[in-house]
């Protein structure tokens, strides 16, 4: 496959198939059946155009490179179910926590560290919860962890957790850091070696000093509303999230504000841009744009963000299952992922139930494909979308 060529894997986590596409035509390359992937722990994009995911069921790391005759390049044992997903910034050394699953609370507390240039694995055990995990490079690379209740960022040389010893013992960390109990949301931007966790006070900052994390200033949300996810954007040297505000009662949904937060980290400004009610999930980064989708029971829509922030907005068909009005937009319903490159213009959007995915240019805001694949991408299902050299690896955390 051309190293220009847009590809979209396309993951349906409840039927147990991975679909590969050509875009913008959404022709289907190859398929996967029996993987089960964590949607949780999401896609992490490795140099080359490869990616690195988790399968939930069979308990394995895959390392897939959708540009390759074999779309499978390697498979190694790792604990799950899968929380979060983490790399160096080589795409050499990669964590994987664990914690939630389909359980209602936490209950493994097994962290795998893995190298993949020697195959080298081990399994340590840290402590319950739902941990976010980032992975330091440098001559001595760092695991830290995110921890909540009590909140820290719980720092662990590589090669001290990669050398432990066989059955899964405990490890105490090299060093903490102090959190609030409430974080949730991950980045980690390797140039200066800062690593940011989301809390409801704004974003805690903090920088790699020898084998430790020096606290920096915390960067508030400049809302009422707080983000639950955190999202470096390589090409615009920013961070992204969706503040959400509001009565928390999932029963509430419809009446959920959402706002488009962007703190750019060479000038310390912080631009936000209103998005509209409803369920407002992950976004996705494109060259020039940022992509979400929003769910309301008024409608649905795909919304594109340009470089100063103004908003387009285009409206997507509904979906058979979707999120109503005295119901949670969580439990036994329908929903939609959003991918993009920032090597590419092209925005895919699912619609969940209906094994549709939207293949839409940014620029023009037209659709030029409406694949139905053979599987109903159930919740959603999950997306990465790759070009070959697009620098998507400059952010190591899984989305």
């Amino acid at each position: 496959m051309p190293a220009a060529t847009p590809v979209l894997l396309v993951s349906d986590h409840v039927a147990g198939a991975v679909h590969l596409l050509t875009v913008p035509d959404g022709a289907v390359a190859g398929r996967l059946t029996g993987r089960h992937l964590s949607e949780h722990a999401g896609f992490l994009a490795l140099p080359g155009g490869r990616v690195a995911c988790v399968d939930d069921r069979r308990g394995e790391l895959l390392v897939l490179d959708p540009f390759a005759g074999q779309l499978v390049e390697r498979t190694v044992p790792v604990a799950v179910p899968a929380e979060h997903l983490a790399c160096d910034p080589s795409g050499r050394r990669l964590a994987v926590t664990t914690g939630l699953g389909k359980n209602s609370e936490p209950w493994s507390d097994l962290l795998t560290v893995v190298d993949l240039a020697t195959g080298e694995a081990a399994r340590v055990r840290t402590r319950a919860g739902e941990p976010g995990v980032t992975v330091l490079g440098g001559g001595d690379p760092l695991v830290v962890l995110r921890h909540r209740e009590p909140g820290a960022l719980a720092v662990h040389r590589f090669a001290d957790l990669l050398g432990a010893p066989p059955g899964c013992p405990r490890v105490v960390p090299h060093a903490v850091l102090a959190l609030p109990d409430d974080g949730h949301g991950d980045a980690y931007v390797p140039g200066p070696e800062l690593v940011f966790a989301a809390t409801s006070q704004g974003v805690h900052r903090a920088r790699r000093t020898g084998d430790a994390l020096t606290a920096e200033a915390v960067v508030p949300w400049g809302s009422s509303a707080r983000g639950w996810y955190l999202r470096f954007d390589t090409r615009r040297q920013a961070l992204w999230t969706t503040l959400r505000g509001g009565d928390p009662d999932p029963l509430r949904w419809p009446e959920w504000s959402n706002q488009a937060w962007r703190h750019e980290l060479g000038t310390g400004r912080t631009l936000l841009t209103e998005l509209g009610p409803g369920l407002v999930f992950r976004l996705a980064l494109a060259r020039r744009h940022t992509a979400f989708s929003r769910i309301h029971p008024d409608g649905d829509e795909l919304i594109l963000l340009d470089a100063d922030g103004a908003a387009r907005r285009f409206p997507l068909p509904g979906m058979d299952g979707a999120p109503r009005r005295g119901g949670t937009p969580w439990e036994g319903v329908q929903r939609r992922a959003v991918a993009a490159s920032p090597g590419s213009d092209w925005i895919a959007v699912t619609r969940g139930g209906h094994g549709e995915v939207h293949i839409v240019h940014a620029e023009t805001g037209q659709e030029a494909a409406r694949p139905r694949l053979s599987t109903p991408l159930h919740h959603g299902g999950h997306l990465v979308l790759r070009v070959r050299n697009d620098g998507a690896d400059g952010d190591p955390v899984g989305r």
